[in-house]
């Protein structure tokens, strides 16, 4: 989202410890960060030794490094912890090595990082301070679809119903203080009960990951937003 929008002002936050260290690097540090990346080897021995490592055993841009051969060469790029906070997702299957980066892409991305406030913190800590028009955007993990659809594990606490039932009361805190949100989630009346009042859109997002091949596809999700959509044509558009 921040990416597509630019603004000149933004704070990105997670509670993914990992993840807010990797784009840092991504920021800071890209030339070490993409030299870090050319020295990684492809196949399961490699792959799983690097995953035995702790993070926190390993330098600032090596931690990061990490991070990203995992994330390409993994299980569909599934990212996923057990209760420790360790990851254990399986090596994945391919024909080729993947490519771990696209160096153009890389440094536009750093470059438009430059002024970013990067956080860890919880959802509601990170916009405690947010106030009248600003645009606060959550992509919480997902409501399950079924009984069975249930991961939630992207951080060691997984998100549960209260957790949803929070991030709603905070959506609706938000919406009180003025300002613009928008909330991605699965399309289920759980999610439309707890957000009653505000707009709807039904979309149809791809999902490649399921233990099951025929259930890979199109699903339906939400996003829930409190304000006017409008739509802005280019100069010379009709």
């Amino acid at each position: 989202m921040y990416l597509a929008l630019q603004p000149p002002v933004a704070k990105l936050s997670d509670l993914n410890g990992d993840l807010i260290h990797c784009w840092e690097i991504v920021r800071d540090h890209p030339a070490a960060l993409m030299k870090s990346l050319d020295k990684h080897e492809f196949g399961s021995e490699y792959y799983y030794r690097l995953r035995a490592i702790q993070p926190e055993a390993l330098g600032p841009v090596e931690r990061a490094s990490r991070l990203i051969y995992l994330n390409k060469t993994c299980y569909n790029g599934l990212y996923r912890v057990n209760r420790d906070g360790r990851f254990n997702v399986p090596f994945g299957s391919y024909e080729r090595p993947p490519r771990l980066y696209d160096r153009h892409n890389l440094l536009r991305i750093s470059e438009g990082l430059h002024g970013v406030e990067l956080t860890r913190a919880s959802f509601d800590d990170a916009v405690s301070d947010a106030h009248d028009g600003d645009f606060v955007y959550f992509d919480p993990p997902y409501h399950p679809l079924s009984k069975t659809a249930n991961f939630t594990s992207y951080t060691e606490d997984s998100f549960s119903k209260r957790d949803q039932e929070k991030l709603a009361d905070t959506v609706h805190e938000l919406h009180g203080r003025g300002c613009l949100v928008a909330v991605s989630n699965s399309d289920t009346p759980e999610i439309r009960r707890l957000y009653r009042g505000f707009r709807f859109q039904a979309l149809l997002a791809t999902r490649a990951i399921n233990s099951k091949g025929s259930r890979r596809g199109k699903i339906p999700e939400l996003l829930i937003y409190n304000y006017e959509r409008r739509v802005v044509r280019a100069k010379g558009t009709e």
